[in-house]
């Protein structure tokens, strides 16, 4: 399902994108009346035992594309930094969109990535990460010179993960003419502040995954441990229908 995925992005009334590593959650999510999910790269990989940010696990991202594309939602998929043939690849599967990032890497080397895959997939939405405050300090002038570069190069929407200060958010919303992207973190602004700073895209990321593991952790002690459990989890019968 791809139709009207990119007029999801909205500045100013952002689109909330649950990332999923199961089509169980995909399905959940769907019920409780989400548009979108993306994969989370992290989840598919840590799920399998593989490391992230490696591109282990990219062809296990495209088979649950494949898996995702039935459902009535729109799905994007965590390339990692991707490539070409990875990115033709999610758009047969069934891919509204995918993210590929620099890793701060080569910036002139990911434009001519972008510049590709539009040219091999032009109906894709390709999201172009910038990791410039991703488990960095950040450089909000280097950020805005990298997601201009990646606009200019044919990028459909820019992430600039790992941003929190609203001056920076803002600053970087109306820098460049493309739907900006930021995750959402606990300690970062709510999804409303981002709304008022311009912002058109909130992702999850890792989080639910990370929740769902701290969550299963919880559970596997309240059962030892003889603590009353949460009464309101979805039955089996919920989950096996």
């Amino acid at each position: 399902m791809s139709d009207g995925f990119r007029e999801l992005h909205v500045p100013g009334r952002p689109l909330v994108l649950p990332n999923v590593w199961d089509v169980a959650g995909a399905r959940m999510l769907a019920a409780a009346g989400f548009a979108a999910v993306g994969t989370t790269s992290l989840g598919v990989a840590a799920s399998l035992g593989l490391p992230d940010g490696e591109g282990a696990s990219v062809d296990e991202t495209l088979r649950l594309v494949g898996r995702l594309a039935s459902l009535p939602l729109h799905v994007t998929a965590d390339l990692e930094r991707g490539s070409v043939a990875a990115a033709v690849a999610a758009a047969e599967a069934g891919a509204a969109g995918v993210n590929i990032e620099d890793a701060y890497g080569d910036a002139d080397e990911h434009a001519a990535l972008i510049r590709a895959v539009k040219a091999a997939a032009p109906a894709l939405f390709v999201n172009a990460r910038t990791d410039t405050h991703w488990l960095r300090a950040g450089d909000v002038d280097e950020a805005i010179r990298r997601v201009r570069m990646y606009r200019d190069a044919g990028a459909d929407g820019v992430f600039v993960p790992g941003v929190t200060d609203p001056r920076d958010i803002e600053r970087l919303a109306a820098a460049v003419d493309a739907p900006l992207n930021v995750l959402a973190l606990p300690f970062g602004p709510s999804v409303r502040e981002l709304a008022e700073l311009g912002v058109a895209r909130v992702s999850t990321g890792s989080l639910l995954f990370r929740a769902a593991l701290a969550a299963m952790t919880e559970t596997a002690s309240a059962v030892r441990l003889n603590e009353p459990l949460r009464a309101d989890l979805p039955s089996y019968q919920d989950v096996n229908g």
